[in-house]
């Protein structure tokens, strides 16, 4: 894919755009298609994937794989690097920095000699509402 066309606006990269926009939540791209669909949308489900896949290279949608091996999106909050803390009841999501966790890839892949490390770091467990006891 060339610069120019990951930069390319159409009117199917801004239905996909306009669903994500409207929820906090990771969603497939399965998912992104039949909302589309229920809207009255008609977007190819391979144009869906297309269209993430240039959203998340080029920053403007965040993308993490869940438990399954799913690719999941959804538009992205923040410009710095960071992490997802995903519930893996809900699918609430926080974002938080690296920080620490950034200082110990750097020192680990250094000690080890390898350099240009990039990575991805998404952790699930159940938020509070998830896990409190039911009565």
């Amino acid at each position: 894919m060339t610069e120019r066309s990951a930069r390319r606006s159409t009117r199917q990269r801004a239905a996909v755009v306009d669903i994500l926009e409207r929820t906090d939540e990771f969603r497939s791209a399965q998912q992104i298609h039949s909302a589309l669909d229920a809207e009255g949308t008609r977007v190819g489900l391979a144009t869906v994937y297309r269209n993430l896949q240039a959203l998340a290279e080029s920053g403007q949608v965040d993308q993490l794989r869940s438990a399954d091996g799913e690719l999941l999106y959804r538009a992205c909050a923040g410009s710095e690097h960071h992490h997802h803390i995903v519930c893996r009841s809900c699918g609430r999501t926080v974002e938080v920095a690296g920080g620490e966790l950034e200082a110990w890839i750097e020192r680990v892949s250094r000690e080890h000699g390898f350099t240009s490390m990039v990575h991805t770091a998404e952790f699930f467990g159940l938020c509070a509402s998830c896990s409190a006891p039911t009565a």
